[in-house]
């Protein structure tokens, strides 16, 4: 009974705002479900980069402040070529992969890191 007190407590417990910091660019892996091979790419802020058929356009990259290697929410959208329809559009978290996801039969997009030069 206590356990279960204490964790309603902390469930309760008002969430700080964490500070972060627009990067200039980022590192993505691309995953290649057929020919099972994986590639970091490196992205920065406006850009448009090719996978496959696939157009990935990123438009943000936070981190938090003061320190560049930690977890990272990228703006992302993805889309087939030739197609204007999205596939993905919005932030990828790099400590949660699974919950923002590009859902593609063939390729898997994820977020590794900000780059801040």
């Amino acid at each position: 009974m206590r356990k279960i007190l204490i964790m309603l407590a902390l469930l309760a417990a008002p969430v700080q705002a964490q500070q972060v910091t627009s990067a200039d660019g980022a590192v993505l892996r691309a995953l290649d479900k057929i020919s099972g091979t994986s590639k970091d790419l490196e992205v920065t802020r406006g850009q448009t980069i090719r996978v496959g058929n696939l157009e990935v356009q990123m438009n943000d990259c936070r981190f938090p402040s003061g320190n560049p290697a930690g977890d990272a929410f990228v703006e992302l959208e993805i889309k087939e070529v030739g197609n204007e329809n999205r596939l993905f559009s919005g932030w990828m978290i790099a400590s949660a992969p699974a919950l923002s996801a590009l859902e593609h039969p063939r390729y898997d997009i994820w977020v590794i890191r900000c780059t801040t030069s």
